[in-house]
């Protein structure tokens, strides 16, 4: 599941929609899965699921790592991993510098990655700037869509089939430089090694 959530217009400085769209996104963070944040009375973290109406819980990470390593149908049929990614446009400062809104994400989603301007530099430069002749569609695409007057053709609900394989052989080819685009907001000192890992465990589950 992809929900995407677009904040702010062009020219606009960080405006009132900012934490709205930081409440949603935590809202559906918090309701996708059978596994649920609760704080315990010393106001720590816990994780709590049911099964047949009985009540577990611990330590938040420590349950997330026991539901991901199991092969408990029960646990795997409803759970789900929640990944979220933002960007700095002036709307969520920076992964060393959060604001409000992006501590609220931080707190809601299982893992949160912060897309640097390095990453975003280098994906306007390589795609829609300067791009080699094989990567020139995503370029056309876009032009299309945003500089003349016909329909849109690279937007996130509607893409020329050119362009998609234009950006899907641009993300395999330089898959490792991409994955340092990219900080970890949270969980705290993970990386995005470990969070490979954690989708490669979750693939190879049988799920029914």
């Amino acid at each position: 599941m992809i929900e995407c959530k677009r904040v702010g217009k062009e020219g606009d400085a960080k405006g009132p929609q900012t934490i709205e769209k930081a409440k949603q996104g935590a809202y559906v963070a918090k309701t996708t899965s059978m596994l649920q944040k609760v704080r315990n009375d010393k106001g720590e973290l816990n994780g709590i699921y049911f099964i047949d109406g009985v009540a577990y819980s611990g330590p938040y990470h420590e349950v997330l790592s026991q539901i991901i390593n199991s092969d408990n149908l029960q646990l795997l049929r409803d759970f789900t991993l929640s990944i979220g990614v933002v960007s700095n446009h002036g709307n969520w400062f920076t992964s060393g510098n959060q604001n409000k809104e992006m501590k609220v994400l931080a707190q809601s989603y299982d893992w949160l990655l912060f897309l640097t301007d390095d990453g975003l530099a280098q994906f306007i430069t390589d795609l829609l700037r300067t791009p080699k002749k094989k990567y020139q569609p995503v370029k056309d695409a876009f032009l299309s869509s945003y500089c003349t007057s016909s329909s849109n053709s690279f937007t996130k609900k509607a893409m020329r089939i050119d362009a998609h394989l234009a950006l899907c052989n641009y993300f395999s080819e330089n898959i490792n430089q991409i994955e340092n685009w990219f900080n970890i907001i949270s969980p705290e000192k993970a990386n995005i090694t470990d969070l490979k890992q954690t989708l490669a465990t979750l693939k190879c589950k049988k799920w029914i």
